[in-house]
């Protein structure tokens, strides 16, 4: 018995090595498999992190409230301010809606289409070197749909980009593999917004001419028809050597529930095969 341990625990690091090296070979023969694959150990995982994510949710709760504590008199001075301030915007958006209201009328304007959305938990986080997204505790059974916009509050954050049974997979705007078409509030100036798996996004293919300083709006053009012209995206960071970072509006480190809406686009997401995964 003692000489089958011995031999277990001598060829225990070589059998690994061949196991990574034939799922290797098996990603590259065929990727259709290793993706369903993940699918099927996501939609397995994922209620055990949905239990496992609910005491570290609590911690962090309790800490943030001590945290809070000290804060809370220079907070509510803020918050008098800012109050003061949109009292007289709402002055001023009222007498706006108005002026739209009438516009509208005189332009026959067709409204977006409906509007679907629901509340989902955030249950992982696997962000790292190579990947910026999150998972959710909603899936295809949920009527989760892939390409759909994630939202904190009014902010996006993402885009659905993987849909399983029981859970979903949130491509952040910081992802590599993010692009997104925006615009400068201000300016009305278009550009893309690309990821590059850190805090702070670029802006790319800008106008020569454009006028960029930190602290401008940047929401989304509406190109393509995959999500609505409007939506906040984030403000201009920095435009330094020529390079224009944008920071969000919304952290994923921030994100406990988000809004997964559908906003009845289907845009440059119309060729592809919204496919249930889990089953």
């Amino acid at each position: 018995m003692a000489t089958l341990r011995i031999l277990a625990q001598r060829f225990a690091f070589a059998a690994l090595i061949v196991a990574s090296f034939m799922l290797m070979l098996l990603g590259k023969a065929d990727t259709l498999v290793v993706e369903r694959l993940r699918t099927v150990v996501g939609d397995t995982v994922a209620p055990v992190l949905e239990v496992m994510s609910r005491p570290a949710a609590t911690i962090a709760e309790l800490v943030q409230s001590v945290r809070d504590i000290a804060r809370i008199r220079a907070e509510n001075v803020r918050l008098t301010e800012e109050n003061r301030r949109l009292l007289d915007w709402q002055t001023v958006a009222r007498r706006l809606d108005v002026e739209n209201r009438s516009l509208r009328s005189q332009l026959r304007f067709v409204p977006d289409p409906g509007v679907s959305f629901f509340t989902a938990r955030v249950i992982g986080d696997t962000g790292g070197a190579f990947v910026d997204s999150m998972l959710l505790n909603a899936g295809s059974r949920d009527g989760v749909r892939k390409g759909e916009a994630v939202m904190a509050g009014e902010a996006m954050v993402g885009r659905v980009a993987e849909v399983g049974l029981r859970f979903s997979r949130v491509l952040l705007l910081t992802d590599i593999n993010s692009h997104l078409p925006v615009i400068l509030q201000d300016s009305a100036t278009k550009a893309i917004l690309s990821g590059d798996n850190t805090d702070e996004p670029r802006l790319n293919y800008l106008p020569p001419n454009a006028v960029v300083a930190p602290g401008d709006r940047v929401v989304t053009s509406g190109d393509g028809g995959a999500f609505p012209p409007g939506l906040p995206v984030g403000v201009i960071a920095s435009t330094q050597e020529g390079i224009v970072l944008v920071r969000p509006f919304v952290h994923r480190y921030e994100l406990e529930y988000v809004t997964v809406v559908d906003y009845g686009l289907a845009g440059i997401l119309a060729g592809d095969a919204v496919e249930d995964l889990g089953r």
